[in-house]
């Protein structure tokens, strides 16, 4: 009797990171079909494979009404690599049989050029081009990719709403330039429903130790998500940038746990895991020319590191950034950015008020 480990997969499930390094198309016989435990797959575009359980195909049942959609999207910056290594790692795991699917799930690595090249885009930030704004872009690999992976995505929740699918959620996953204060974190996008207390509880499973919440609508592929479809989103901040390889995988084991458990339809209680502090954004630093300048700080002040009243910690010609509030901390602080983009975000502390709105 063969086992699951000894059965034959083909080479972009075996390894779907690799594959789509190699950026090539499977060949025609292998770009969809059914594995031994009865997951349906489709190669959709490079990077983009769709996973369905058996159910999902199925004529309509109660059952299949339940299937929830996920999407799980990774590498949307390049450089970013232990994410996509996790995601290869699962969608092995779904093929082989050893991760039970229970949901349809769409696995995006986002920008596979740039993977190739090891930088974080190769035209335009992919992460600032969601919810249309690549229409306002002339040209570049990036554009061409937004346009397509917003098509793929209205595609993959349109068939769930097609299903019935009582759930839709999406995590992209990232890492961060900067070290942290929190070495794993979340963002929010911003919706009118407000924060959920289903994602926060997932946080607090998948051992996230801070949550940042947007106050206004961004142009990130969860804002897209999150805006368009209804979809339970979050982008996920685990660890530095790294080379491919270079990554202690087994420090983001309580994250990967989570997003199997999501997949598998197999989240259990938060069996006393401590929910997340939340940081609410209340203002953001704009470059507005190449004279850009942060201070204060230098390349290797973490994310969330609080600063003082009265502390100036940008200016660019005329304009002049100072902290407010008795303290505000810093996130994503980037002077490298093209002008007219963020190149950072201030926080405050609104823990209490967040999780008594939640009923925590």
């Amino acid at each position: 009797m063969t086992s699951n480990a000894e059965r034959y997969l083909p080479p972009m499930l075996a390894d779907f990171l690799a594959f789509t390094l190699a950026g090539d198309p499977p060949a025609v016989a292998q770009a969809r079909g059914e594995l031994a435990n009865g997951v349906c797959y489709t190669w959709l575009e490079l990077g983009v494979l769709q996973l369905e359980p058996a159910a999902a195909g199925e004529a309509p049942t109660e059952a299949s009404a339940s299937v929830a959609s996920v999407l799980l999207s990774a590498g949307v910056h390049g450089d970013e690599t232990a994410p996509i290594e996790l995601l290869s790692r699962l969608v092995a795991d779904i093929a082989q049989g050893t991760l039970r699917l229970a949901c349809r799930v769409l696995v995006v690595l986002g920008n596979p050029a740039a993977m190739r090249a090891a930088q974080r885009y190769v035209d335009d930030d992919l992460n600032r081009l969601f919810c249309g704004r690549h229409a306002q872009l002339a040209g570049g690999r990036e554009k061409a990719r937004a346009e397509r992976l917003e098509a793929l995505t209205a595609q993959f929740f349109a068939q769930a709403a097609t299903l019935g699918a009582a759930a839709r959620w999406h995590v992209d996953m990232h890492t961060a330039i900067r070290s942290s204060v929190f070495e794993q974190f979340a963002l929010l996008p911003h919706t009118a429903a407000g924060p959920s207390r289903a994602m926060f509880d997932w946080l607090a499973f998948a051992h996230i130790a801070a949550v940042l919440l947007h106050t206004a609508k961004g142009t990130t592929y969860t804002q897209f998500t999150a805006e368009t479809f209804g979809a339970l989103a979050c982008t996920l901040e685990l660890g530095k940038v790294r080379p491919f390889g270079d990554n202690d995988l087994s420090r983001f084991t309580a994250a990967d746990n989570a997003a199997r458990a999501l997949v598998a339809g197999a989240l259990p209680p938060r069996d006393g895991a401590a929910m997340p502090r939340v940081f609410t954004v209340v203002d953001q630093i704009t470059k507005h020319s190449d004279a850009f300048e942060l201070l204060a700080m230098g390349a290797d002040v973490p994310n969330f590191t609080p600063f003082a009243k009265g502390t100036m910690l940008a200016r660019d010609g005329t304009y002049r950034y100072v902290v407010e509030r008795d303290e505000e901390r810093i996130v994503f602080p980037n002077p490298a950015v093209k002008p007219g983009l963020r190149a950072a975000l201030l926080v405050i502390e609104t823990t209490s008020e967040t999780l008594a709105a939640l009923g925590a």
